[in-house]
C-alpha cells in the first residue's frame, strides 16, 4: 500500500555473513555506485534524530493547533448555528470542520513521534531468509532488475519467482541467472494466493518480498534482518521509493518527492511507535511461522498487506518499521495507472472495513485501533474535499452564509486555527509533503478515493487488478480527465459566472461586496485554480502512455561499438543510444556493444542491432538472449554491484533442500524452439501460453 545520518550497522548491530559463494565486494554500500539514473537520495538514510529544541517547537506548534481548532469548533457549535433556511447549509459545514479536527487530532498524534525505529543486537546466527518475487505480466526488462539486485543481496539466501504468469521467457530467464523458478496450478487469489502456495514451499525462518518492479539495495537484509532478534517481530517493512522521477506521482522530473513521501517517511514511522507500521506489500521482511499462525497472507479483502498485518497484530505478532530507502520500484507513471491503483487500495480498505473494523476488532490495542482507523478514514478525506469545494458554491448560488457570525469575526476566528493547522502540518510533515503539491493531489485523487469509498455498500472482493508498469500503450495518447473533476470545474466556474451576473440583478440571487460575499468567491477560485490544474497535470503529455517497455537510464560512459571508440548516452535493458566515433554503422547492422562500468573489471559485451540513427548518434536494439550480461548492466544502471555478476553465470545460494513442488524443468531443455521464438528482441514478452501437453512433458520430465 498504497512515503542524514545513521545507518543499523554503524550502531554495532550484527549483520548476515557475506555470501562465500558471492565473496565480499568491496564498496558495495551505497557509495561504491550510485546508479546511473538513480535520484540523489540526499534523504533516503535513516533520518537523523531530531534535536530537542526542534522537536519542541514541532510539537508545540501542533498542540498549539489543536487547541485553537478545538476552541473554534466549540465557538461554532455553541454560537454559530444560523436560523431559518441557512441551517441545511450550516449543519453541513459544520460536520465537514468537525471531521477535519478529527482527522488533524488524528495526523498529530501519528506523527508525534518519528524517530529511527532501535535495532535489538543478535545473539548467535542469522535466521534463513527465502527472497520471493511476486510476479505475473510485468515485462522481462522490469522483472530482470530486481531478480539481479535479489540475488546480489549480501546474506545467505536464496531467491525464487513466483510466476503466476506461468511465462516460458520468464522461466527461462530466471533459471540462466541463478534463482529459482516456481509456479502453481491454481492461479486463485491473486498475489495473496501466489505467496501463500510459496509459504507452503519454503524451509527457512524468514521471507523477504518484493514485486517485480522494486529493485533492493546489496544492503537490504543486513539492514532489515537483525530487527528479528525480537521473538514476537512478524514483520519489518521499509520504504517504497520510485526511481522513475519522471511520472505521474512525482512533484516535479528527477525530483525525489512524490504523493507517497509523507505516508513512508514521515506516517509509517508514527505508526511504529504506536505498534501498528503495517505490510505493504513489498520491500517487507515476513516470519514465516507467524504469518502461518494466521492462516497465511490474508485473501478476504484487495490489500492483503493491510489487512494480514492487522491479523498479525490481533494474534499478539509485533512489526517495525525500518525508515531507511533500501530498494527502488516504478512509480505509476500515467493518470490511468495512478488511478486503477488507488482505486484496488480503496476498495481493499472498504473490505477490511467490512470484515475486520479496527474499532471491534478484538486484539488490538487502543493506539493500534487509532492508527488504523486513522489510515482507513483517510480514504474518506475526499467527501470532505468535496463538501468544501462545493458550500462556497452553495453560499454564491443561495445567497445563504453557513455561519451565523458578522464576515470578520469569522474571517479572525477561523484564520488563526487556519494558519496554525498548515504551519504544524508542515513542521509534521518535515519537509516531505510541499503544502502546493499535498493540495493539488487531494484533487488529483478525488475521483478515485469517491469510487472507493462507495464500495463499501458492495459485497465480494472484486477482480485484482495489477498495477502497470513499463509499456503501457503502443501510442503516446493523453489521458481522459476522470468526468468528476470536469463537474466540479464546471461548477465551480458556472458558480463565479452566476455571481457576477448577480452583481447586475440578473439572478434571483442578490450580492454585495461584502465578506458573505468576497469570502466565497476567493475560496472557489482558489479551489477551481487547484482543480484546472490538476485537469491539466493528468492531461500532460509527459504522462500520456508509456511506450517503452523499461526505464531509460542517462549515461556518460566510454564504450566500443565494434572495435570504433564510442559514448554512451542512455541505455535501457531493451537497447542503448550511443554516440559513434568516425565513420559510424549503416542501420540494421548487427553490432557488438561493450560497456566499461565502474566495479567490474572487463567490458559488459552485449550484441544488438542498429535501429537507426541521426548523425554519428545510433540507437542500438540488443538482441538474444544475453541474460547474465543484461543483469550486470541492471546491476550498475541500479548500484546493486555489476562484479557480482560474472560472465560464466551465478550458482545462487541454497538454503535447505529444494522443494519438488517448486521445481521445474528448465523451458530451454524442454521447448527450445518456444522459448527461441518468445525471445525475439531481449526482452519482449511472449503470447503464448503453457498448454496441456507442455504439463504433461514435464511430468515426464521430473520423472
Amino acid at each position: 500500500m498504497c512515503r542524514a545520518a545513521g545507518r543499523a550497522d554503524a550502531c554495532g548491530v550484527s549483520t548476515l555473513a557475506a555470501d562465500p559463494q558471492r565473496g565480499a565486494l568491496p564498496g558495495a554500500g551505497r557509495s561504491a555506485a550510485a546508479g546511473l539514473g538513480r535520484p540523489t537520495g540526499a534523504r533516503d538514510a535513516v533520518p537523523a534524530p531530531e534535536s530537542a529544541r526542534r522537536l519542541l517547537v514541532v510539537r508545540a506548534v501542533a498542540v498549539a493547533a489543536v487547541l485553537a481548532t478545538a476552541g473554534y469548533l466549540g465557538w461554532r457549535v455553541l454560537t454559530t448555528l444560523p436560523e431559518g433556511p441557512a441551517l441545511w447549509l450550516g449543519v453541513p459545514f459544520l460536520a465537514l470542520e468537525l471531521y477535519g479536527g478529527v482527522a488533524l487530532l488524528l495526523f498529530v498524534m501519528t506523527t508525534w513521534n518519528v524517530a529511527p525505529a532501535p535495532v535489538p543486537p543478535r545473539p548467535g546466527p542469522a535466521p534463513s531468509v527465502t527472497v520471493l518475487v511476486a510476479t505475473y505480466d510485468e515485462h522481462l526488462d522490469v522483472l530482470l532488475p530486481t531478480v539481479a539486485a535479489c540475488l546480489a543481496m549480501t546474506g545467505n539466501h536464496e531467491t525464487w519467482v513466483l510466476d503466476d504468469g506461468d511465462r516460458l521467457e520468464v522461466e527461462e530467464m530466471v533459471t540462466a541467472l541463478g534463482a529459482r523458478y516456481v509456479s502453481r496450478p491454481e492461479h486463485d487469489h491473486a498475489k495473496a494466493g501466489n505467496l501463500n502456495h510459496a509459504l507452503g514451499l519454503v524451509s527457512t525462518e524468514l521471507v523477504a518480498v518484493f514485486d517485480a518492479d522494486h529493485v533492493p539495495d546489496p544492503q537490504f537484509l543486513t539492514r532489515t534482518v537483525p530487527y528479528f532478534a525480537d521473538d514476537r517481530l512478524a514483520l519489518v517493512q521499509t520504504p517504497q521509493h520510485f526511481y522513475n522521477t519522471t511520472s505521474f506521482e512525482h512533484l516535479r522530473p528527477g525530483a525525489d518527492l512524490h504523493e507517497e513521501s509523507l505516508f513512508y517517511r514521515v506516517i509509517q514511522p508514527g505508526k511504529h511507535h504506536a505498534g501498528a507500521a503495517f505490510w505493504c506489500g513489498t520491500n517487507a521482511v515476513l516470519r514465516a511461522d507467524a504469518l502461518r499462525e494466521v492462516g497465511g497472507v490474508a485473501t478476504e479483502s484487495l490489500t492483503e498487506d493491510f489487512h494480514t498485518t492487522m491479523k498479525l497484530h490481533r494474534a499478539g505478532w509485533r512489526s517495525a518499521y525500518h525508515n531507511e530507502v533500501l530498494a527502488r520500484g516504478l512509480a505509476a507513471g500515467s493518470p490511468d495507472a495512478f488511478y486503477a491503483q488507488r482505486r484496488r487500495w480503496g476498495r481493499g480498505a472498504m473490505q477490511v472495513l467490512r470484515h475486520d473494523n479496527p474499532l471491534t476488532a478484538s486484539g488490538l490495542t487502543v493506539r493500534q485501533r487509532l492508527s488504523y482507523l486513522y489510515t482507513l478514514s483517510a480514504w474518506f478525506d475526499a467527501w470532505r474535499t468535496l463538501g468544501f469545494a462545493l458550500v462556497p458554491v452553495a453560499v454564491l448560488l443561495t445567497g445563504l452564509f453557513p455561519v451565523a457570525a458578522p464576515p470578520a469575526e469569522f474571517a479572525l476566528m477561523a484564520g488563526v486555527p487556519f494558519v496554525l493547522q498548515q504551519v504544524a502540518l508542515t513542521l509534521l510533515s518535515r519537509g516531505f509533503a510541499p503544502a502546493r503539491f499535498s493540495l493539488l493531489f487531494e484533487v488529483v485523487r478525488l475521483p478515485s478515493n469517491l469510487a472507493a469509498t462507495l464500495t463499501l455498500l458492495r459485497r465480494g472482493t472484486g477482480r485484482f487488478a495489477v498495477t502497470a508498469k513499463g509499456r503501457t500503450g503502443e501510442e503516446r495518447t493523453r489521458a481522459r480527465v476522470p468526468a468528476v473533476l470536469l463537474l466540479l470545474a464546471a461548477v465551480l466556474g458556472g458558480s463565479l459566472l452566476y455571481t457576477a451576473a448577480s452583481f447586475y440583478g440578473w439572478t434571483p440571487t442578490r450580492h454585495g461586496l461584502d465578506g458573505t460575499t468576497l469570502v466565497p468567491i476567493c475560496w472557489v477560485a482558489v479551489t477551481l485554480g487547484f482543480v484546472l490544474a490538476g485537469i491539466r497535470r493528468i492531461r500532460d503529455p509527459r504522462f500520456s502512455a508509456e511506450r517503452r517497455d523499461g526505464h531509460r537510464f542517462p549515461a556518460a560512459m566510454q564504450a566500443v561499438v565494434d572495435g570504433a571508440p564510442a559514448l554512451l548516452i542512455d541505455v535501457s535493458l531493451g537497447g542503448a543510444q550511443v554516440r559513434i566515433r568516425g565513420v559510424g554503422v549503416a542501420v540494421g547492422v548487427d553490432v557488438e556493444l561493450a560497456i566499461r562500468v565502474p566495479d567490474r573489471a572487463s567490458h559488459v559485451v552485449l550484441r544488438g542491432t542498429v535501429r537507426s540513427r541521426e548523425g554519428d548518434v545510433h540507437r542500438l536494439q540488443f538482441t538474444g538472449r544475453q541474460w547474465v550480461e543484461l543483469a550486470a548492466l541492471s546491476a550498475t544502471a541500479f548500484g546493486a554491484g555489476a562484479a557480482r555478476w560474472a560472465a560464466a553465470g551465478v550458482t545462487p545460494s541454497t538454503v535447505g533442500a529444494a522443494p519438488e513442488r517448486g521445481q521445474r524443468v528448465r523451458a530451454a531443455e524442454l521447448h527450445p524452439d518456444v522459448v527461441a521464438a518468445a525471445v525475439r528482441g531481449p526482452l519482449v514478452p511472449a503470447s503464448r501460453r503453457p498448454t496441456s501437453e507442455d504439463e504433461d512433458a514435464r511430468d515426464l520430465a521430473r520423472g
